[in-house]
C-alpha cells in the first residue's frame, strides 16, 4: 500500500469509533466517504443500505481504495430477540461478508475490519494476556459473530488480490463514549458510592479513541499490516478501582470507593444473576499490543492519563459537569 492519500469509504459514520475516524481523515485531507444508515447534514457522510447479505454497496465503492468496516450489530446484555446469534449473523456475518466481496470486485485493495477483543475471549488469567494470533475462543453471540466474519474475511483476502486486516479492540473509551463507561463516570459526579475499592488486584486493558483511531490510520498504509490481525490497547493495564481513582481524578471530583471483599460482591452477584457483570469488573482482561509495535512500528499516541482527561473534558464540555 503506496498510496500517499487513500481514497476511503468508512461505514458506521455517525457511530463513536467511525465518526473520530472521520473527523481524522478530514485532519489529514484524505478523500472519504463515510456511511450511515441515519440521514446526515454532512456532506461527506452518505446514508447507506442495509448491512445484509443483499444490500449493493457498489455505488458508494466506486473508486474507493480502502474500506474500513466498524458498522456492526453491536453486544447486547439483556438480547430480546429469539435467536441472537442468528440475528448477529445476519449484520456481523453476511453483511460483512456481502460488502467485502462487492469491495473486492470494486477494486478495493485494502478492507479493514474492526472486531472485539472478545473474538480471544472474555477473560485473561494473571499475567497471561491476549495474544494477536490466539486461537478465537468466543464465548457468546456476539462474539461468534465477529470470529466468524474475520474468518470468511482472510479466506476471501486468499480467493481475491484485496488485502484483509482485523483489528481487535477491548473497551474503547474517549470523547463521545456512551453506555457503560458513560454510566461510571456519572456515578463519579454524582458521588455515588461504589462498592469496589477492594478490586484492586485485577489487571484490564482499555483503548483510548485516539489510539484506536491512530491504529486504524496506520493499518489503512503499513504494507506489513496485510491479512494480519492486531490488537489494540493503551500502555497500561489498571485494576477497576484504580481506574475509577484515575478517572475521578480528571473529573475533579471524589471517588466514594467502599472496600467490599470481591467474595462477597461475586457472591450478591450471583444471587441476582449478576455474576457475568460482576466478572467484567473483578477479572482480568489484558490485551499484549507488542504484534503491532513489532510489525508497525505503532505505539500508542496518548497515555491512559491523557486519554482519560480527554474524555473528561469533553464530558465537562458538553454539560455533564
Amino acid at each position: 500500500m503506496n498510496q500517499a492519500r487513500p481514497d476511503a469509504l468508512v461505514t458506521g459514520g455517525q457511530g463513536f469509533i467511525g465518526r473520530a475516524l472521520l473527523y481524522r481523515f478530514q485532519e489529514l485531507a484524505w478523500p472519504v466517504i463515510g456511511v450511515s444508515r441515519c440521514t446526515s447534514t454532512v456532506d461527506y457522510i452518505r446514508t447507506g443500505p442495509a448491512l445484509n447479505a443483499k444490500a449493493d454497496w457498489r455505488p458508494l465503492l466506486n473508486g474507493r481504495t480502502i474500506v474500513v468496516h466498524t458498522a456492526a450489530r453491536v453486544h447486547v446484555m439483556r438480547d430480546s430477540v429469539a435467536d441472537p446469534l442468528a440475528a448477529y449473523r445476519e449484520i456481523n456475518v453476511d453483511g460483512t461478508l456481502n460488502l467485502a466481496q462487492q469491495a473486492a470486485e470494486s477494486g478495493v485493495r485494502r478492507f479493514v475490519f474492526i472486531s472485539s477483543i472478545k473474538v480471544n475471549g472474555e477473560l485473561t488469567m494473571s499475567g497471561q494476556p491476549f495474544m494477536a494470533d490466539d486461537s478465537p475462543n468466543p464465548k457468546d453471540p456476539y462474539a461468534i459473530s465477529k470470529a466468524e466474519a474475520e474468518a470468511a474475511l482472510l479466506r476471501l483476502a486468499i480467493e481475491t488480490n484485496m488485502e484483509v486486516v482485523i483489528i481487535r479492540p477491548p473497551l474503547v473509551y474517549g470523547p463521545g463514549v456512551g453506555a457503560n463507561f458513560l454510566r461510571m463516570m456519572h456515578w463519579l459526579k454524582r458521588g455515588t458510592p461504589l462498592p469496589l475499592g477492594a478490586v484492586r488486584n485485577n489487571l484490564r486493558t482499555l483503548v483510548g479513541l485516539d489510539n484506536l483511531v491512530d491504529l486504524v490510520v496506520t493499518c489503512m498504509k503499513h504494507p506489513a499490516a496485510a491479512n494480519q490481525v492486531f490488537l489494540a490497547g493503551d500502555d497500561v493495564a489498571v485494576s477497576t478501582a484504580d481506574l475509577l481513582r484515575r478517572l475521578s481524578r480528571v473529573l475533579g471530583v471524589p471517588a466514594r470507593l467502599i472496600p467490599v471483599p470481591v467474595w462477597m460482591l461475586e457472591a450478591g452477584a450471583a444471587l441476582v444473576s449478576k455474576s457475568a457483570e460482576m466478572q467484567r469488573l473483578c477479572g482480568n482482561l489484558q490485551v499484549d499490543i507488542s504484534k503491532a509495535q513489532e510489525k508497525l512500528g505503532w505505539k500508542p499516541l496518548v497515555n491512559l492519563d491523557e486519554g482519560l482527561r480527554r474524555t473528561a473534558l469533553w464530558y465537562r464540555d458538553n454539560g455533564r459537569i
